[in-house]
């Protein structure tokens, strides 16, 4: 049926509840898993200067309800709303045996074996450092000598975490499609939609999945730490923004976009939009929230910026551009996480010895 005889929940992805019948239970298996091991362990499974075991995994069945939720809104949104798709509506036409995203059937049975092993991957990384690196889920208590921080301190650490975030995503982003052997055997397997959707977020190589974890949010609440609360509220905003980007609208329903819009060298989803379409490699806007790296680095791109008459065009979008500059032949991409690792562990050196 036509866009136009369909209704609004008709719109909502089967993602809502799983694309995958296995790939469901395997989910709900690991989320269960650490309430099971604290109904059977209670306290002494708590770590010192963390959040209680039993919040860690309150913290993941929430993200996962979140990513499932707001996946549903933006798909409902892409669907009940053309005129606000980045790109026109037949380029996601269903065409040679693929999908709306422009994958073959080969392509989507590797990704759900990759879908099964970022779930097992990531869930061994998330509870094995709650037990290797106390604090790093900050626990609501504040250390003696020290007092609350106020809202500012938060809002100026929020920014502050999300930059370290940022450029160390930015730099493993340009690495995985600068650098053969990464592009080829891992990244690429995320560039097979060309025509992106909400759905398509998390459907990498399941190393891929789990370096940006290490990278963007371990490195930054090492560097950078965030309290409680500002921790929740990061890690949430963050899978809105992640979903956001690959949701193929761009405008004022990208509720994550829209709130940091005000940074300077703000970027919105058109611009990952135009990098997963491939032109010149897609090696231009790796970066991910703010849009600062790209910037100070010359990899910024306007991409479709004049869909929808302009509506969500940044300043930047609408100045002249100019061409992308390509890194030295002497410079690695690999170098900036090689100093962003040094940077955390010489922090990790410090805590362990105080």
């Amino acid at each position: 049926p036509s866009d136009k005889s369909l209704r609004v929940k008709d719109h909502f992805s089967s993602l809502l509840f799983g694309g995958s019948v296995a790939n469901t239970v395997l989910e709900l298996v690991l989320l269960t898993a650490p309430f099971v091991a604290v109904n059977y362990g209670g306290e002494a499974l708590n770590v010192e200067r963390s959040m209680p075991l039993k919040e860690v995994a309150v913290f993941f069945l929430v993200s996962s309800i979140v990513r499932r939720v707001y996946n549903a809104y933006l798909e409902a949104v892409y669907f009940s709303f053309p005129k606000l798709r980045t790109q026109s509506p037949k380029a996601h036409l269903l065409k040679q045996k693929k999908d709306l995203m422009g994958r073959d059937q080969e392509q989507l049975e590797l990704l759900d074996g990759h879908d099964k092993w970022t779930m097992v991957s990531q869930c061994v990384l998330n509870f094995g450092l709650y037990f290797m690196l106390p604090g790093l889920y900050p626990s609501g208590e504040v250390a003696e000598g020290l007092e609350e921080q106020s809202f500012q301190e938060r809002f100026l650490r929020l920014i502050a975490n999300h930059y370290v975030m940022s450029f160390g995503m930015y730099w493993a982003h340009r690495s995985l499609h600068v650098v053969p052997y990464l592009w080829d055997k891992i990244h690429s397997i995320h560039h097979w939609a060309k025509h992106p959707l909400s759905r398509n977020t998390y459907e990498d190589h399941w190393f891929d999945n789990f370096a940006n974890a290490i990278i963007g949010h371990i490195y930054a609440q090492i560097l950078v730490p965030l309290d409680r609360p500002t921790f929740w509220f990061s890690h949430i905003f963050r899978i809105l923004e992640s979903l956001e980007k690959h949701s193929g609208v761009s405008c004022g329903f990208n509720l994550a976009y829209s709130a940091q819009q005000w940074l300077p060298f703000a970027q919105m989803p058109h611009h990952h939009d135009w990098h997963h379409e491939g032109f010149k490699g897609s090696n231009y806007t790796f970066s991910s929230i703010g849009g600062l790296w790209d910037c100070v680095f010359g990899t910024r791109k306007g991409g479709r910026y004049t869909a929808n008459n302009s509506a969500a065009a940044t300043r930047e979008d609408l100045q002249a551009k100019g061409k992308v500059k390509e890194l030295p032949s002497w410079f690695s991409p690999l170098a900036p996480l090689v100093g962003l690792t040094a940077a955390v562990c010489m922090k990790l050196n410090q805590s362990f010895e105080n």
